[in-house]
């Protein structure tokens, strides 16, 4: 039997069977990460649709799966830990796993955000008085979830030019969430006996902002995978540094 020098019998066959190992784990790792993402972009949808369509029952429905959205992340954030330790990865390998660490932050992030949502949701419909979105929420609510679903397909083609494109776009849901700022603090300076109402929808506002944040978060993530070099949207220090 010959082997290289410096090598011992049977170390590259423990190895590679090793390098199968982590390939299996990965592949059943971003599995996961994969499938929380489709469980969170429709928990999101149904919280939208509870506040614009006064659809409650989805606001339920959503509440009741906030806890199952963070254990599944508590445990994926494990098996990324696991990974670590025992395989040791390096290079492309490393970034994987780190990537799935990071997005698997971001949804469970989301998931609370649409819990919230859909909590604002049940406490317009019981105010007194009807309640009428500003049209502005309505189109915050669509780029919001229009961020969300480009992002996840981006990273479930891991298309880092998907992914440039909703970097580049978060500053319009900003700008959409500054215009209905500016609009229920003038409700709130012309109608002040409903205060509680803009501040419900002023958080409402918010939470749907924070969701492209984290939209936008997982893009950036998808390019750090796929290109291995960290990118930061426009408004923020650094806008694109080696890894």
């Amino acid at each position: 039997m010959t082997t290289e020098p410096g090598s011992e019998p049977g170390r590259n066959g423990e190895r590679s069977c090793l390098n199968r190992h982590l390939v299996r784990d990965l592949e059943v790792l971003w599995g996961e990460v994969l499938k929380l993402s489709a469980v969170v972009e429709g928990s999101l949808r149904s919280s939208v649709q509870a506040l614009c369509a006064g659809k409650l029952e989805l606001a339920d429905e959503v509440k009741a799966e906030e806890p199952t959205i963070n254990h599944w992340q508590v445990s994926i954030e494990r098996e990324c830990l696991r990974v670590l330790a025992l395989h040791q990865p390096v290079a492309s390998d490393l970034r994987r796993v780190t990537s799935a660490l990071k997005v698997s932050n971001d949804l469970e992030r989301m998931g609370d955000l649409a819990a919230h949502i859909a909590k604002r949701a049940r406490k317009l419909a019981r105010r007194p008085e009807p309640v009428s979105l500003p049209p502005q929420m309505e189109y915050l609510a669509v780029e919001a979830l229009g961020q969300v679903r480009d992002a996840l397909d981006a990273l479930t083609r891991a298309d880092a030019e998907l992914a440039r494109s909703v970097i580049q776009s978060d500053h319009q849901v900003d700008q959409r969430r500054g215009l209905i700022l500016k609009q229920l603090k003038a409700s709130i300076r012309s109608d002040p006996a409903r205060v509680t109402t803009w501040l419900h929808l002023i958080n409402t506002a918010r939470n749907l902002e924070r969701v492209a944040d984290h939209a936008t978060n997982i893009a950036e993530t998808v390019v750090y995978l796929k290109e291995g070099v960290i990118v930061r949207r426009p408004d923020t220090k650094g806008v694109a540094e080696s890894a």
